[in-house]
C-alpha cells in the first residue's frame, strides 16, 4: 500500500463511528444509508459522510437498486487492513520485547553497582 492509502486506511477505521458502521456492513452484507442511520446513535447524514470515508480509503463500495443506494464491505481491502494491523502489531511487539531487554539489562546492571556499594567495593 502506497502512505496515502495507508493513511486513508487508518483514518477511515480509527474513528468508532465509522467502525460501529462499517461492522454492520459486515454483519448485514449490504444495507442502505437509511437503514444503517436507523441502527447508529449519529443522523442519516454523519452516517452518509462516514460511508464516503469509507469508500474513499476503499473499504466499501456502493450499488444502486432503483432508488436505492446499497453499500456493501470490501472484503479484499478489509483483509489488507487485517493484514496491516496485523503488521503494525508485529512491530510493536519487536520494539516492547528490545525495551524489556533494555530495562532488565539495565536493571541487573543497576543491580550489580548496589551489591558492589553495599560490599565497599569500587563502581
Amino acid at each position: 500500500m502506497t502512505a496515502r492509502a495507508d493513511d486513508e486506511l487508518w483514518s477511515a477505521i480509527g474513528d468508532p463511528s465509522r467502525r460501529q458502521v462499517l461492522d454492520l456492513l459486515v454483519s448485514r452484507g449490504e444495507a442502505s444509508a437509511s437503514w444503517l442511520a436507523g441502527r447508529v446513535p449519529f443522523s442519516r447524514q454523519a452516517v452518509a459522510k462516514h460511508l464516503a470515508v469509507l469508500e474513499d480509503a476503499g473499504l466499501v463500495s456502493r450499488r444502486k437498486e432503483g432508488r436505492e443506494v446499497l453499500y456493501r464491505v470490501q472484503a479484499g481491502r478489509l483483509d489488507q487492513a487485517t493484514r496491516a494491523m496485523t503488521e503494525v502489531a508485529a512491530q510493536w511487539d519487536r520494539r516492547l520485547a528490545a525495551i524489556k531487554r533494555l530495562a532488565e539489562a539495565a536493571h541487573a546492571e543497576n543491580k550489580k553497582i548496589e551489591k558492589r556499594k553495599r560490599e565497599g567495593e569500587p563502581s
